[in-house]
């Protein structure tokens, strides 16, 4: 009901385990995420540590959903000499393709602890519901016949 995810990202995952991480030519990782189905809506969370309010973009465009972050550069740099850099920079996206019994008018974010939050309510025409039924025949009689 909720998506599909983007394709490349298993590739992405496996080339870079392949040839050593982040290479000049390799995209950063794709931000990880969890998603499932609270009562009436769906929550997808994505880890975005290191990544400012500010520098987090949401689109909604028919049915794709397309989360975009970008981790910057820490301001101070000037009079660093760095000895690790680990932590990739640049810009994150991804897009999810929600199902057609989802709210796209209605999603929810919230930002907190590097944890981006989105609450997307599934559709009243796709709750579950109760179908009653009527007997409009009358009632059946079952006869016994004796041999």
């Amino acid at each position: 009901m909720l998506m599909r995810t983007d394709p490349f990202r298993e590739l992405d995952r496996l080339t870079q385990q392949v040839f050593g991480g982040q290479g000049t030519w390799s995209r950063p990782t794709a931000m990880p995420m969890d998603a499932y189905r609270s009562g009436d809506e769906f929550v997808v969370a994505f880890d975005l540590p290191g990544v400012s309010a500010d520098a987090i973009e949401l689109d909604v465009e028919r049915n794709v959903l397309t989360v975009k972050a970008e981790r910057r550069p820490r301001a101070d740099k000037r009079d660093v000499e760095m000895q690790v850099a680990e932590r990739p920079l640049g810009v994150y996206s991804r897009q999810l393709f929600l199902g057609d019994t989802l709210d796209t008018e209605g999603i929810t974010a919230d930002y907190d602890a590097g944890v981006l939050t989105l609450r997307i309510p599934v559709l009243e025409k796709a709750k579950p519901r109760k179908i009653s039924i009527t007997n409009t025949g009358g009632a059946q009689e079952v006869k016994q016949i004796d041999a």
